[in-house]
């Protein structure tokens, strides 16, 4: 929203010696030493846990661009703090004879295409994910294939968002947002993109990531596929979710997976259906449920949890299909997870298993990493060993007899990673796979990987594309 009161009220310039020591994201409340959630005063530089006297988020600014100035000067104190080594290495390549966007193929020299993310105050969670969609091939194209949808009219024609007025919630689009951060993506531009329009999109429609905190990326994917999902059924621009939807051909009707409402590229693309089965272990009752996914979360089995590396001699090494067939397996529910039996008229002892009966297109798997203990949520370190081709989901499906001989197969995609130790600190980046090669995502950063680099990586998410499906679109 505009704030009245800014060009009243802000009388800072950024000035190191008036800010706290320390980065901005471990200041804390000058009352109440509250660490959560900073806001700092713009006329005294006071920190606190309240926020504007407006009670909103404020988008535009003072004809000077102090709160800008402001906002520049806080990340760099943040990137100073938690960055350093990152910006020594950025400046080594920097000072390299070797041209970082330059790849040798060949004996030849060609252009790495691949466009970093500015990094606009712990927004790598952001980054990460948005950079592992990108590469979705099937989902990237339908994004970019829409037409545009001019937001802004008047005096503030052709400004960004982040600079001007609020236009009012009617004239917010996540899905637009979202088409011009993938457009920007895969261009060959030499300088990052930076994503502030989207991310103020994502501030005004999902509260939840308001601030410059670090967010969990998984959260963060469902909340935006979830918004996707939504927008896309109410249509925009004039333009009806129907017939966006008829002009892609690459998604057919057998293909989708309504998930709250009809479908969208959202579910056509990820969408899959589990089927819930609970037996009540008194008088045998069985009660079946389907349930749409678009994404599975997976535990890493507690016998695995102490280990630290892939390298440690003591013990087997973890790996995704021990994840997946721990989310399969039949297993006892607890005495807090009684299944109320409707022959028996009361909760009773149950066993629970899960069968996959639609698998999506694109399977995207999250293992759970962070967990709660009596104060503190902790993260699992354990690596966890995954195919970079070849996944066969075929033995966790509920039919298998009715699919075919190479339906099953997934290669990988993407790899969404988390570095550090805490869910709120730490640092995301991505590895994506593009026309071959594998590329690293450190926000403004991308750098040509290799595959054995990606196979060692200590797993968050993963992105995996039917192989059907990915050589269908090759042909398109």
């Amino acid at each position: 929203m505009e704030c009245p009161h800014l060009s009243s009220s802000v009388c800072i310039a950024p000035d190191s010696a008036k800010f706290p020591n320390g980065s901005p994201s471990s200041w804390c409340c000058s009352v109440c030493r509250s660490n959560k959630s900073p806001w700092v005063c713009l006329t005294c530089s006071s920190v606190h846990c309240g926020s504007y006297r407006c009670d909103d988020f404020v988008v535009n600014d003072t004809k000077l661009g102090l709160v800008q100035k402001v906002r520049e000067h806080l990340q760099n104190l943040e990137n100073s703090a938690f960055t350093a080594d990152r910006h020594r290495k950025r400046k080594l390549l920097e000072n390299s004879s070797l041209n970082s966007k330059l790849l040798k193929v060949n004996g030849s020299t060609t252009a790495i295409c691949a466009t970093g993310l500015r990094n606009l105050g712990n927004t790598c969670f952001m980054n990460a994910i948005l950079q592992s969609l990108s590469n979705i091939e099937q989902f990237c194209c339908y994004f970019k294939e829409l037409p545009a949808v001019e937001l802004r009219n008047g005096k503030t024609a052709g400004r960004r968002t982040y600079h001007t007025r609020s236009q009012g919630d009617s004239n917010v689009s996540l899905v637009e947002e979202f088409r011009k951060t993938l457009c920007a993506l895969w261009q060959g531009s030499q300088t990052a993109f930076s994503p502030e329009s989207l991310f103020y999109v994502v501030w005004k429609i999902m509260p939840n990531f308001r601030g410059y905190q670090q967010q969990d990326a998984h959260e963060f994917m469902r909340y935006l596929l979830d918004h996707l999902h939504l927008e896309l059924q109410g249509g925009f621009n004039g333009v009806s979710r129907s017939a966006i939807l008829q002009e892609n051909s690459t998604l057919s009707a057998s293909n989708k997976c309504c998930i709250n409402g009809a479908s969208t590229v959202v579910t056509a693309i990820f969408g899959g259906i589990l089927q819930n089965e609970v037996n009540c272990l008194i008088c045998g009752t069985e009660s079946r449920k389907f349930d749409p996914f678009l994404d599975l979360s997976l535990d890493i089995p507690s016998q695995f949890r102490s280990k630290r590396s892939k390298n440690q001699e003591n013990g087997p090494v973890c790996s995704l299909r021990d994840c997946l067939r721990s989310f399969t397996d039949l297993e006892e529910l607890d005495e807090t997870e009684l299944y109320m039996c409707h022959k028996c008229k009361k909760k009773q002892k149950s066993t629970k298993k899960f069968w996959i009966q639609k698998l999506p297109k694109a399977l995207c798997l999250h293992l759970k990493r962070f967990h709660w203990t009596a104060y503190l949520r902790n993260k699992v370190d354990t690596y966890v060993q995954f195919p970079l081709r070849g996944l066969d989901m075929k033995c966790y499906l509920l039919e298998p007899e009715n699919s075919g001989p190479d339906s099953c197969l997934y290669d990988l995609a993407a790899v969404v990673v988390h570095h550090g130790s805490g869910v709120g600190s730490g640092h995301y980046t991505a590895y994506a796979v593009h026309e071959g090669r594998w590329f690293h995502f450190n926000d403004s950063t991308v750098t040509v990987t290799d595959e054995e680099t990606v196979g060692k990586a200590k797993a968050y998410i993963l992105f995996y594309v039917e192989r059907q499906a990915r050589a269908g679109a090759e042909k398109l």
